[in-house]
């Protein structure tokens, strides 16, 4: 079974920056596609940012130019980090992982990011 653990959430105010990890259980490039996806109450999840085994990414609109997704193969774990954090980033963070089908097949736990305004 496969497991994603994320790390580096929290608390910050408007302005700041975190990064988030994910690390995985089993190769990343094993996977067709990793990403990132943001859920607050009474939502869907959506998704912020994601990165194909080729290495294609893709941004949720409203984070383009502040989040970047990468991968640290060494470490066996995908990056996000958030710039110029707003209050309307706030959420939990969920990594995903997939590798047949056409959506996520793996997520992690969820973690919490609150931005203050």
């Amino acid at each position: 079974q496969v497991q994603l653990v994320e790390s580096g959430g929290g608390l910050v105010q408007t302005g700041d920056s975190l990064r988030l990890s994910c690390a995985a259980s089993a190769r990343i490039f094993s996977f067709n596609a990793m990403g990132w996806y943001r859920q607050t109450p009474g939502k869907q999840r959506e998704l912020v940012a994601s990165i194909t085994r080729g290495g294609i990414i893709n941004y949720k609109d409203s984070v383009k130019g502040r989040f970047t997704i990468s991968r640290d193969i060494t470490q066996n774990t995908v990056l996000l980090q958030m710039n110029s954090l707003k209050p309307e980033d706030t959420g939990v963070y969920y990594c995903s992982a997939t590798s047949l089908g056409s959506g996520p097949e793996y997520w992690g736990q969820g973690i919490q990011v609150t931005v203050s305004s």
